[in-house]
């Protein structure tokens, strides 16, 4: 199921591939696209962790939401597609939403990899202080609400980023820690302000706009970054 993977790769590399085990962190409109194309590139073990169920506004961008899996848990819809799509990849999932206080019931020096799909920066924070404290290869999502153009996005380190919010503050945070490198993938496109409904949004806070193609491609670019990494390393 994986011969055309393989003639890029070559077999050597496709063994490797299934015996790379992975931590997706955040199962939506990124992390659902970065799981998909790594169950479908052959890796041999995979951790989902998101505490998220399926809900109708994720239908437009989540590649797990489907009328049929409202209300599932998101990472139970991504495990059964697995199975369905590679049955001899190992797939744990935690329902358990990252935090520093949920951070001691993962143990990151277990991975080859770890992907960063999480919306709040107080995760992204305390993920990518502990992958460098475990050693472990991170890579980490930036801004992809509010933006329209999936041809902006690029990989690069988080302190030769520009524009985007997210990664602004993420610089500031992570340069107060002493942390020196992260690799992020994220877009210079100048974020879009939504017309919120006042009566729908009032007192609430304000959730970014979000299409089918520009989370996928970010999720993808993920993926395919920590393939041809895998494959080099």
């Amino acid at each position: 199921m994986f011969s055309r993977t393989q003639l890029l790769y070559g077999k050597d590399i496709m063994e490797k591939f299934s015996h790379s085990k992975i931590a997706v962190f955040g199962i939506g409109g990124v992390g659902g696209y970065t799981v998909e194309a790594l169950a479908r590139s052959g890796i041999g073990a995979l951790d989902l962790i998101d505490s998220d169920k399926v809900c109708l506004s994720n239908i437009n961008r989540q590649i797990y939401a489907l009328h049929s899996t409202i209300g599932k848990y998101k990472v139970d819809v991504a495990k059964e597609r697995i199975a369905d799509i590679n049955p001899e990849c190992t797939v744990r999932t935690f329902k358990t939403f990252y935090l520093p206080e949920t951070a001691d019931e993962f143990e990151l020096s277990q991975y080859d990899y770890i992907v960063d799909a999480v919306d709040t920066v107080t995760a992204k924070i305390e993920l990518v202080v502990q992958a460098q404290k475990s050693g472990t290869e991170i890579i980490s999502s930036m801004g992809a609400g509010n933006k329209l153009d999936p041809s902006r996005f690029e990989v690069s380190d988080i302190y030769e980023t520009s524009v985007c919010p997210l990664a602004k503050v993420m610089r500031r945070e992570l340069r107060a820690r002493g942390i020196e490198h992260l690799k992020v993938v994220y877009s210079k496109e100048i974020p879009i302000t939504p017309e919120y409904t006042p009566s729908e949004f009032s007192g609430k806070k304000r959730i970014p706009g979000s299409t089918a193609f520009v989370p996928s491609v970010v999720g993808l670019i993920i993926a395919g970054e920590i393939l041809n990494e895998l494959a080099q390393n």
